[in-house]
């Protein structure tokens, strides 16, 4: 495998603190400077990557929607 350049502009690095897998899917946690991210792979990308506990990588964030719901939580 290649790097390959992309033209995502949101990139965080960050620290994986947890890998959960299944048979097909992987839920990897990181601990990045903007707090707790989530990426939801297949479990044969955290294989092919080599990802572990511990490892350094940068999450890419492209995102088309952004969606809101109000917290009720008291704060204006």
């Amino acid at each position: 495998l290649y790097p390959m350049p992309n033209s995502i502009r949101n990139q965080i690095q960050g620290t994986i603190t947890r890998i959960t897998s299944d048979k097909v899917m992987s839920e990897v946690i990181l601990d990045t400077p903007a707090g707790e991210l989530v990426s939801v792979i297949t479990t044969a990308s955290v294989k092919n990557m080599k990802l572990k506990r511990g490892k350094v990588v940068t999450a890419l964030v492209k995102a088309t929607n952004l969606s809101l719901k109000d917290c009720d939580c008291g704060q204006h």
